[in-house]
Parts: C-alpha cells; sequence; structure tokens
C-alpha cells in the first residue's frame, strides 16, 4: 500500500524549501520503490527550485543519489529488492533512432516512472530530473537503478549519479581527452573539478584550473590540477595560452555556462583544438562568435550533456576506479546533513564553500 515518507519540497519560484509529507505509491509495472540513503546537493535542484527549469511546480527535489531498492513491479528483470543502486535520469529506451544507431547515451526517449508521487492532499509532485530523492524513499523507472558495489560509501557513490559524472563523462566521453593532451577546466566546483580527475584519467600530461576563488583553485590542486588560473587577476586567454607554450590548450572544458566563460574557452583553445560545454546556461543566455574564427581556427565545439554517459557502463567503472583509489570520490563530500538542511546548503553551495552536502538518511 502507499506509503508516507518525509520529502524536501519546493512549492514556489524562489521560495525556501520545506520538508514535507509525501506519498510514495506501490510500484507498477516497470517501476521500483528505492529507500534512499545518501542525495547530493546539487545545483540543478536549486534552478529547479528558482524556476530555471521549468515551472511545474511543487518539486520533489533530489536526484544525486544511492540506495536500497525496496520493492519492484510486475516485469521488472535485472534487479531485487535489496540491490545497492546509484539513480540515474538517463534510464534508456533501447529503441529510438540513437539507441536503433549503437549511441544509447543520447537516447531521445528515456524512461520516467509512470505514477506520480503526490503530497498528502494528492497535490502531484515534480520529481527532480524523474527521480525526487530528498526523501526517505522514492519510486522511479526501474531502469534508473544502476547496480554498484554494495561495499561503496552511500554519500560518495551517489554523486555518480550526476555531477562526477557530468564533468569526468564530458572529458573521457565527450571530448575525449587523449594521451599527452593539454587541458583546461574552467569552473572548478563538482563537475569541473570531476572533469580535472576525468582528463587526468584519460592520459593528460597538463591541466589547467580556471577560477575566481582561490578556494576551489585549490580543491582542483587536491584532484591533480598542474596548474591554476585566477580568473579574477590574470587575463584567462592569455594566461592559459603562455603555459601552453604560446598554442593554447588543445581541449577546453568550461563548467560554468556563461558566454563569457564560452568565449574564453573558445579563445584559448589551440588551432583544431576542442571546447566543451558542460556548465548549464540560464535559458535566456545567448552567444555571439565570429563565423570567421569558427571556421578558420577548425577543431569541434560540442557540448556534453550527463557527460555523454551509459549508467550501466559507467557507474560501475567510476565506483571501481574509487575502490582501486585512482578516483578521489570522498573529496566530493565536503558535509553530511540532514533532510531539514538542505535550505541551509543551497546558501552555502552559492557562497562557493562546498564541493557538495549531501543528505545522509
Amino acid at each position: 500500500m502507499p506509503q508516507q515518507v518525509r520529502g524536501v519540497v519546493a512549492r514556489a519560484k524562489g521560495a525556501p524549501v520545506t520538508l514535507e509529507t509525501i506519498v510514495v505509491p506501490d510500484p507498477g509495472p516497470g517501476e521500483a520503490v528505492v529507500k534512499v540513503e545518501a542525495c547530493g546537493v546539487c545545483h540543478t535542484d536549486l534552478h529547479y527550485r528558482e524556476g530555471g527549469i521549468n515551472d511545474d511546480f511543487p518539486f520533489l527535489l533530489g536526484h544525486e543519489a544511492a540506495g536500497r531498492v525496496e520493492s519492484i513491479g510486475e516485469g521488472v528483470t535485472g534487479l531485487q529488492p535489496g540491490d545497492f543502486v546509484v539513480l540515474n535520469w538517463r534510464a534508456v529506451c533501447g529503441d529510438c533512432r540513437a539507441c536503433r544507431r549503437g549511441r544509447p547515451w543520447y537516447c531521445f526517449d528515456t524512461f520516467n516512472a509512470t505514477q506520480p508521487m503526490t503530497l498528502e492532499d494528492g497535490t502531484k509532485l515534480s520529481p527532480a530530473l524523474g527521480i525526487g530523492a530528498f526523501a526517505d524513499k522514492t519510486l522511479v523507472h526501474a531502469g534508473q537503478c544502476t547496480k554498484v558495489d554494495p561495499k561503496a560509501d552511500p554519500a560518495a557513490a551517489g554523486l555518480i549519479g550526476c555531477g562526477v559524472m557530468a564533468g569526468f563523462g564530458a572529458a573521457v566521453n565527450t571530448a575525449p581527452v587523449g594521451k599527452g593532451d593539454t587541458v583546461a577546466v574552467i569552473g572548478c566546483g563538482g563537475v569541473g573539478s570531476a572533469a580535472i580527475a576525468g582528463a587526468l584519467y584519460a592520459g593528460a600530461r597538463q591541466v589547467i584550473a580556471v577560477d575566481v576563488d582561490p578556494r576551489k583553485l585549490e580543491w582542483a590542486r587536491g584532484f591533480g590540477a598542474t596548474d591554476t588560473v585566477d580568473a579574477k587577476k590574470e587575463d584567462v586567454v592569455a594566461r592559459l595560452r603562455e603555459l601552453t607554450g604560446g598554442f593554447g590548450p588543445d581541449v577546453v572544458i568550461e563548467a560554468v555556462g556563461r558566454p563569457d566563460t564560452y568565449r574564453q574557452a573558445f579563445d584559448a583553445r589551440d588551432l583544431a583544438g576542442t571546447v566543451v560545454l558542460v556548465g548549464v546556461p540560464n535559458p535566456t543566455m545567448t552567444l555571439e562568435l565570429p563565423l570567421i574564427e569558427v571556421f578558420g581556427r577548425g577543431g569541434q565545439l560540442k557540448s556534453s550533456w550527463y557527460g555523454d554517459c551509459l549508467p550501466s557502463r559507467d557507474f560501475p567503472l567510476l565506483v571501481d576506479l574509487w575502490q582501486s583509489g585512482r578516483l578521489d570520490l570522498d573529496a566530493f563530500v565536503s558535509e553530511r546533513i540532514g533532510l531539514g538542511d538542505v535550505e541551509e546548503a543551497f546558501h552555502k553551495m552559492e557562497r562557493g564553500e562546498v564541493l557538495r552536502s549531501v543528505v545522509v538518511l
């Protein structure tokens, strides 16, 4: 029968989030109920609260999560109660034109749960990215549950479900960074730091971190950045060229999502270099580039959505890298908090005080 649990809800644009009683139905065909063990506080949740995604309030926030499958619906295979899973928001369909062409990471018809979760009065909730994991339990499509090693720490493993995968995948899957490449990462929060780690994993010989916040530049060094650029004090384009022998980096990953920082990435890259946009822009932002520069400098201008990942392939890999000491997921966890602390965590994130606050249940 349906269960009543706690959940963090954004009721109106810009309003502080509230801790509410929500109703989670029994799983229907193809669905699963997951008991959430940990969920990271991601910028995307703040975008939902601010109305930057859409206006389908109220939202049940949270999407960067790990937990245990509690129950499954009819027709679910490959998943059992008790399985430890990282939740994903790209449950591929296997049948759209992208999937049929062997590119499931571009799936155009991803799955979410069909039944809604609601407030006590029956008001339907919109789960963030189809997950809604700032809650004791959540209802998702079974394809959104990616099994990983159950020995993994949920607080760290859950971060693979969004920010870490987005940044790591931007370097490894989207760019892709090659052995011996020079790489710059503009914006060194959680996603940018993961891009630094991914670039080094892929074999980059130099990774340059760019940010306006000295704390983030220090964090970036902890993830392996070989050089740093303080964008408040230095000309970013000139400094990136100086650090790469006058040429510019082979790959520039823009993890901010602003026209000015994208232009820095575009201008700084080497001839035939690659720019990867993984930062999420505001929908009102526009970009103007000289077309002769787009043509004359060659290379590639790419965007990376969820790190072009395939969760069933990439999530277990990242957990394995972490457990073998080649990816420091623990370093992304700045603090462990409760469900009632999400609003303050948003403020800490805005002030640049944390890489990730993680709700632990």
